[in-house]
């Protein structure tokens, strides 16, 4: 099996020998990794078990505060990414950790500040690569709804020295600028992408990797720029990301409830927004509220504590006001059309087959609309994969940077577009 899978290591052998790599979207270009791992085993969902936490979850929630009050309950708990309640449904049995990982979140790069045509300041850190490597790629990771660029710690991990990696905060994100909540929509996260490029990364090959938001802000700027794309962009990565129909998402409540929760989320994320004191204290990282949330949210499979906490203090660490800002121009995010521009780039699309907050339909979906894009789906994952299965990640992405790299050996160079 591992020599089947030379492309993307042993980590991935892992994987695949136990499960983790499920089947891929239909009409996509199927990886040697998600076919070697369908013919060692089948991913194996555990869907049932899901839906009856989903149960479990909506009626302890509804026997105090009904309907609007669960919704509002997941919501302020992050929204669309999730936080904490596990020690509440499990009366506070603590479990010992399944990994030592040390601290999280602790990588620091050279800090830097770049300043957007608004007058909005974007934090960012960069690692620059080993002297050693030749002609190195550059990196820029965006990373999701209500979480931060520490969010890649264990990517910045296994990435360190193979390339000069960006990381950046999102506006109103971490440690960058409050903006305007007219500016909180996905297009503007694009131009902010295309300013942090222009002012980090202004020549030479780059690689863009998006989870989530932060996908979704990749297709925006190829929407905006695809010349960059064709240009410049060797490589994309979209992780649990989506291109369009989030409208119809109902953060895994199942049947008739959560096609109400669906309908009554915009009104429960602006009654938030006017609320905030009383919601914080609800989100606050290390409440029970916070901790089950946040497991069933963002995880699919046992997870140590420490990386359950970890999610939760990155989404605690997000005003309500910020969740509520970005949340309605999600339902009208549309960039199928977008998809064009990443014809030719070399694209890697992973999907969590346990994604409760972007369900895994717009993984494949993607795939489909890209056929030549190599798709991995992850059976027992949840929306925060790159931390709960990193190894996985962490291989297809190095094996990304490779095929970028070949890519760019062919590419003539040409700087950003700074005008538009």
């Amino acid at each position: 099996m591992a020599g089947e899978l030379n492309r993307v290591g042993r980590a991935v052998d892992r994987a695949a020998q136990a499960g983790r790599l499920g089947r891929p979207a239909r009409g996509s270009r199927i990886s040697q990794v998600a076919k070697a791992a369908r013919a060692a085993r089948p991913g194996r969902s555990d869907g049932a078990g899901r839906t009856d936490a989903a149960d479990r979850m909506v009626e302890l929630l509804g026997s105090r505060t009904g309907v609007l009050g669960a919704a509002t309950g997941m919501l302020a708990a992050g929204a669309a990414a999730g936080i904490a309640l596990e020690r509440y449904v499990v009366g506070r049995r603590r479990s010992a950790d399944l990994r030592d990982d040390g601290p999280l979140g602790i990588r620091r790069g050279d800090p830097t500040i770049v300043k957007t045509t608004d007058g909005l300041e974007l934090y960012a850190e960069v690692d620059e690569p080993n002297p050693r490597v030749a002609d190195p790629l550059t990196v820029v990771f965006c990373h999701g709804y209500a979480l931060n660029l520490d969010c890649w710690h264990f990517q910045r991990s296994a990435l360190e020295g193979e390339a000069r990696l960006v990381f950046y905060d999102q506006r109103s994100h971490g440690r960058s600028g409050r903006s305007p909540s007219d500016l909180c929509n996905v297009d503007q996260l694009g131009k902010d992408l295309g300013e942090v490029l222009a002012a980090l990364a202004p020549e030479g090959p780059i690689v863009l990797v998006g989870h989530s938001m932060g996908g979704m802000s990749v297709l925006a700027l190829a929407d905006q720029h695809p010349e960059i794309f064709a240009e410049r962009v060797v490589g994309v990565a979209l992780l649990a990301s989506s291109a369009g129909g989030l409208d119809s998402v109902t953060l895994g409540v199942p049947g008739p409830v959560g096609r109400l929760v669906h309908r009554l989320t915009p009104a429960a994320v602006a009654a938030m927004s006017r609320a905030p004191g009383l919601i914080e204290r609800g989100r606050k990282a290390g409440s029970d509220v916070a901790y089950f949330l946040t497991k069933h949210y963002s995880f699919g499979s046992r997870v140590s504590r420490a990386r359950v906490e970890f999610v939760a203090e990155m989404l605690a660490g997000t005003p309500i006001e910020v969740v509520a800002d970005f949340y309605p121009g999600f339902a009208q995010h549309d960039k199928f059309h977008a998809l064009e521009a990443l014809h030719g780039v070399e694209t890697l699309v992973i999907g969590g087959r346990e994604d409760l907050i972007t369900p895994v339909e717009h993984s494949r979906e993607i795939a489909e609309r890209h056929p030549a894009a190599e798709y991995i789906e992850l059976s027992d994952s949840g929306h925060m994969f790159l931390i709960e299965h990193p190894d996985v990640v962490n291989a297809a992405l190095l094996d990304l940077l490779g095929r970028a790299a070949t890519a760019a050996g062919s590419m003539t160079e040409r700087p950003v577009d700074e005008t538009g």
